[in-house]
């Protein structure tokens, strides 16, 4: 028996559990974790547009041993540990204020108190399960990136039921400035 299977965890289970951020993100759904993963392009294009070496902008999901230069020094994920909780949903200070602050500041992370409820109310698995479909094309069901308009397989638009459900805000916050 393998020390997951002893945790009462499934191997499956530990697996998915390291693409899923403590606070509610679906990391298979992160640009950085797809360009990680799938498309090297990809993580070239974020590594020169944020000024940073591409083996600084990889990352394999929010709980596992690669996470990029962002998610290296996550509050919520070093304070659910302190408090021996799995996700932010089952602190008894949520919503807190940095995480609501957090929220706010970018469209991919629109609804993490939908997901913190799922996950409290159907249990992680079903939460996993339900983002896959979430975040998936509905023409050939790849995942995309949650800024993604367009099937990155097959070119489907929209890409997601989610990018459908926030094309505006997502739309407004991938636009240059306008102010010049």
């Amino acid at each position: 028996m393998s020390n997951m299977e002893k945790n009462g965890l499934s191997e499956n289970e530990t697996m998915e559990k390291k693409m899923a951020g403590v606070c509610g993100l679906f990391c298979p759904s992160c640009s950085l974790y797809i360009g990680t993963k799938e498309e090297p392009r990809r993580l070239e294009i974020l590594a020169a547009k944020f000024k940073m070496d591409v083996k600084e902008m990889m990352c394999e999901g929010c709980r596992s041993d690669r996470v990029s230069f962002y998610c290296r020094s996550c509050h919520f994920k070093k304070c659910a540990s302190d408090k021996g909780i799995e996700f932010c949903g089952s602190c008894e200070e949520y919503p807190c204020q940095r995480l609501t602050e957090f929220q706010g500041e970018a469209p991919h992370r629109a609804e993490l108190w939908e997901s913190q409820e799922i996950i409290k109310d159907k249990g992680f698995e079903n939460w996993f399960r339900e983002r896959k479909e979430y975040h998936s094309c509905a023409g050939c069901g790849e995942i995309n990136s949650i800024y993604d308009s367009s099937c990155r397989k097959c070119g489907n638009t929209p890409s997601s039921p989610f990018f459908e459900n926030h094309r505006e805000e997502i739309i407004s916050f991938l636009a240059p400035d306008k102010k010049g």
